[in-house]
């Protein structure tokens, strides 16, 4: 898609961060104090601890998000990840994962993990044919929703 730049965390992004995650947790779910500490403050929660925001733009229009936000030495969680209901399954968010994927292996680490719904079909499959697999057991409790767990393994441990 030769239209479609992937591009890193500016500030004047931000509140495209914060609208794309909302449409989608607010459709499904509720918004948790978790949500909120992230999505009105990327550069504190994320980009300050050595994290990444990356955001999909369509003919310059931010159209989908991701972050990677370094949770401990060289393990990554991919959060917040995001794309417009007009643009999904257009390979927007298979071009997040990559890129995501691409800086997580570029500062050497080990693993990506990521905190879903099983409900979220459409998602599943996208973060299975991605590489990641489901983890047996989630030791994450930050999210009510949060009922499924899975990873991708980059590296040793």
């Amino acid at each position: 898609m030769d239209r479609l730049a992937i591009e890193p965390y500016h500030s004047k992004y931000q509140s495209d961060f914060e609208i794309l995650n909302r449409e989608w947790i607010e459709e499904y779910f509720k918004m948790e104090q978790e949500d909120l500490n992230i999505l009105q403050n990327p550069e504190e929660y994320v980009i300050k601890k050595g994290g990444e925001v990356f955001f999909a733009l369509l003919d310059g229009r931010v159209v989908g998000t991701a972050a990677m936000v370094l949770t401990e030495t060289r393990v990554y969680e991919l959060a917040k990840m995001a794309v417009n209901k007009k643009y999904q399954r257009m390979g927007i968010g298979r071009s997040l994962i990559q890129r995501s994927i691409k800086l997580a292996l570029d500062e050497n680490a080990k693993e990506i993990f990521l905190i879903t719904n099983d409900a979220l079909k459409p998602a599943l499959n996208l973060y299975l044919s991605s590489g990641f697999v489901l983890c047996p057991q989630n030791d994450d409790n930050r999210y009510e929703r949060g009922n499924t767990k899975m990873n991708l393994i980059l590296g040793e441990k």
